[in-house]
């Protein structure tokens, strides 16, 4: 009888359901210049003190070990990863890396306008900007700062580096910008942008989600359909990611393809049993799941001297450990005490 070779890459990150971990978030700051009223209170949150953070040589050690392990891709996230001011540096570093990862970025866009060009050149592919509404007073509104104007010179210097495709990740919430939904797709396709609306999960500071109050996948493609003609892009060609994408007839990207719309149901239509992820915080806590409620220490073996081997067995030792599914809606869910900023998109 013969035996069929293992897919699985040697050392990967594989969980208790065969699930391999090749997408690595990094929050490099749980700091941010803006106040969403969804993600932290007006007055902010503590931050963590600079001591408590991983230094540049414990981040980029610990993202080579994961690559080591299989990660293909990280992404640096926040809090706003713009606000480090080491990130060029950063980037560069793990793009020196062998093998060299996929490297991208998640920001509000605030300050991207004047680093957009030196990112692309220190080895970041491409951006995800967070943009729930075109509307300046809606905007002003929901960030609690206004920076409109700053975002869209942000987004304009990214696609001008070449750090596409450059997509939009969207919250619709209700009675606040929801029937604005068609407005950002619109906004989107003119600049040849690619647009994804998220499910609003419980990852609030404030601990104040409902899901009475969620605005959910059917209804933000109900809104879209009002206008657009979008037509269901095959599942086979989604892979992992967390999207379910739509063609809008008639439009193109950046590049010349067909332009699409996403809409990641991870509350309604939950995608757990393709997860492909894993995070990092930036105090050095390795977490397998967003809505993990245990985390794995790294940052303090790594400075009491472990070895490369023994940080590996604690990373893959948390991969194995990994629930079937986040458990929003089950009777013994719980959000998870981090914030989403402080945890990392």
């Amino acid at each position: 009888m013969s035996v069929l070779p293992d897919p699985r890459p040697r050392g990967a990150l594989v969980d208790g359901f065969g699930r391999v971990a090749r997408d690595l978030r990094v929050s490099v700051t749980d700091r941010c210049n803006l106040r969403c009223t969804y993600c932290m209170p007006a007055e902010g949150l503590p931050w963590m003190a600079r001591p408590e953070m991983l230094t540049d040589d414990e981040l980029v050690r610990l993202v080579r070990l994961f690559v080591e392990l299989g990660v293909t891709r990280v992404r640096l996230t926040g809090g706003e990863p713009l606000l480090r001011r080491t990130l060029l540096d950063v980037v560069r570093r793990i793009a020196a890396l062998e093998p060299r990862p996929q490297i991208a970025l998640t920001s509000n866009g605030v300050g991207l306008a004047r680093v957009a060009a030196d990112l692309a050149e220190a080895g970041l592919d491409r951006v995800n900007i967070s943009l729930d509404t075109v509307d300046p007073a809606t905007f002003r509104e929901l960030t609690r700062r206004d920076r409109l104007a700053d975002v869209e010179a942000g987004m304009a210097a990214a696609a001008a580096a070449g750090l596409t495709p450059l997509k939009v990740n969207a919250v619709a919430m209700r009675g606040i910008n929801d029937e604005g939904v068609a407005d950002v797709l619109a906004w989107c396709l003119e600049r040849g942008y690619s647009l994804r609306f998220i499910e609003q999960m419980p990852l609030d500071a404030q601990h104040g989600w409902e899901r009475a109050r969620m605005v959910t996948a059917d209804e933000i493609l109900a809104r879209l359909t009002e206008r657009f003609d979008l037509a269901p892009v095959p599942a086979s060609e989604r892979g992992s990611s967390p999207a379910e994408l739509f063609e809008v007839v008639g439009h193109s990207d950046l590049a010349g393809r067909p332009a699409t719309v996403g809409v990641i149901a991870s509350v309604t239509r939950p995608f757990c049993g393709d997860c492909d992820r894993t995070r990092l915080t930036a105090d050095g806590q390795v977490r397998n799941c967003l809505f993990s409620m245990t985390e794995t220490d790294l940052r303090g073996p790594l400075r009491d001297d472990a070895g490369d081997d023994e940080l590996k067995a604690l990373i893959t030792g948390e991969m194995r450990v990994k629930r079937r599914g986040h458990g929003i809606g089950e009777p013994d869910f719980h959000q998870p005490d981090r914030p989403m900023s402080a945890i990392g998109g």
